[in-house]
């Protein structure tokens, strides 16, 4: 298990990469960086269903992140691809309908994939709402939304790197 881990990368989805998918890639990079080998250097990517290449991550993105000491200022939106795909491990879609738009455009698509709160435990939202052109507040309750969901996925991936499954709770 350690080679795919080494080999392929975690991928993040939304609509634009320019928000949510960004930020998402920030916060388990920098959860990554506590764990040990080979989890440390897992690749994280972000893409988005409609993305631009080459837009920076909104102001308000990388302000949210900023503020719990993460930079995602040197982010680029980037489409999501089959090569993107196909070289992940596992893909975490913010919402349903990316979910169902990946199904659509790629019918190989990891066993693993979710959406990112998948692994939250409780009577919770699954979905991550989108703050584009909100105000600093929404982006912060995105963030936040996020942060719950990255032990989830930080068990998920020790376990993936244990040779273990980890079944998402429906």
């Amino acid at each position: 298990m350690a080679d795919a881990l080494t080999s392929k990368h975690v991928t993040f989805i939304c609509t634009g990469n320019i928000c949510r998918s960004p930020m998402a890639e920030g916060l388990l990079r920098h959860a990554l960086q506590g764990e040990p080998e080979p989890l440390r250097s897992l690749r994280i990517v972000s893409a988005g269903t409609a993305a631009s290449d080459g837009e920076p991550a909104s102001p308000n993105a990388v302000r949210a992140l900023k503020n719990v000491s993460i930079d995602i200022s040197a982010h680029r939106s980037q489409p999501v691809t089959e090569a993107i795909i196909n070289g992940s491990l596992a893909v975490f879609a913010m919402t349903g309908q990316h979910l169902r738009t990946l199904r659509q455009q790629f019918p190989k698509l990891p066993a693993e994939t979710h959406l990112m709160r998948v692994f939250m435990e409780g009577d919770v939202i699954r979905e991550i709402p989108d703050p584009y052109g909100m105000g600093i507040a929404d982006y912060e309750s995105c963030r936040d939304s996020m942060v719950e969901a990255i032990p989830g996925i930080l068990a998920f991936l020790r376990n993936y790197a244990a040779g273990q499954q980890q079944q998402p709770i429906s």
